[in-house]
C-alpha cells in the first residue's frame, strides 16, 4: 500500500507528490529507496567513514545504553586507548543537541567504540560479537545504516534511505553485483523488525518489479 509519511501540516499536493515515494507495511513506512538502490558495502574502498564522519555519534536506545555498559568488559579489549578515555570521560553515552542518545566520538571524530585494522575503521562492539565474547551485536542504528529509522508520535516508524557521497563506492558496488539496499541489510532489518516484515519487503520489491515490466 502507497502511503505518505504522517504529517498533520502537509499540503495536498506535497502529501501526493511523497506518497509515490513511500510504502506502507502495517505501521511502517518505507521509502521506496529502500526497495529500489543499489547498495553494498565496499569496506575496501570507503575504509569504514561512516563511523568516523558525521555530526554526531550513533543514535542508542535505553536499552542499548545499558547492553553497552553491561558488555563492556567483553569488548573493552578491542577497543583502542583512545575509545576507552572516551568512555571513561564521557560516558557510555552523550545527549546531542535533539536531546537524544548517542555514542561518544573521540575528539568529535571517529566512534568511541571503533578501532582500526589495515587502515580500515571497524566495531570493537561487533569484533567482540563475532568472535563469540557477548551477545550485543552493535547498536541497532548502526547495523542498519544507511537506513534511518524515524519513530512517529503516533507510534509508528519511518525508514528512510540516507544518501551521502561517503557511501558512492557501495552504490557502485551494489549496482555491479545487482543488490538492492534491503537486501544487503537483511541481517540487521530481520533483527530490528522481524522476518515477517523482511518477506513483506520482498514482496513489495516483486510487486514492483512486476509493474515495471513490460
Amino acid at each position: 500500500m502507497i502511503s505518505s509519511l504522517p504529517d498533520d501540516n502537509g499540503d495536498d499536493k506535497t502529501d501526493e507528490k511523497i506518497a509515490r515515494k513511500m510504502l506502507e507495511i502495517d505501521d511502517k513506512i518505507v521509502s521506496l529507496d529502500v526497495l529500489c538502490e543499489a547498495f553494498c558495502c565496499d569496506l575496501s574502498r570507503c575504509r569504514g567513514a561512516c563511523c568516523v564522519e558525521g555530526e554526531s555519534g550513533a543514535p542508542l536506545s535505553e536499552e542499548e545504553v545499558d547492553l553497552l555498559e553491561e558488555e563492556y568488559d567483553n569488548y573493552k579489549p578491542y577497543m583502542t586507548a583512545k575509545g576507552v578515555e572516551a568512555i571513561q570521560q564521557q560516558g557510555f553515552m552523550v545527549v546531542d543537541s535533539d536531546n537524544e542518545y548517542t555514542t561518544p566520538l573521540i575528539a568529535q571524530r571517529e566512534c568511541a567504540y571503533s578501532f582500526e585494522q589495515d587502515g580500515v575503521t571497524l566495531c570493537a562492539i561487533e569484533r567482540a560479537y563475532r568472535e563469540g565474547h557477548t551477545a550485543f551485536v552493535k547498536p541497532v542504528s548502526c547495523h542498519l545504516y544507511p537506513i534511518r529509522v524515524t519513530r512517529f508520535r503516533n507510534g509508528s516508524h519511518g525508514l528512510v534511505y540516507h544518501r551521502w557521497d561517503t557511501c558512492h563506492a557501495a552504490r557502485e558496488s551494489g549496482s555491479l553485483n545487482a543488490t538492492p539496499l534491503y537486501r544487503a541489510l537483511r541481517e540487521p532489518l530481520v533483527r530490528r523488525f522481524g522476518e515477517e516484515f523482511y518477506r513483506a519487503l520482498e514482496a513489495a520489491d516483486e510487486m514492483l518489479r512486476n509493474e515495471e515490466s513490460p
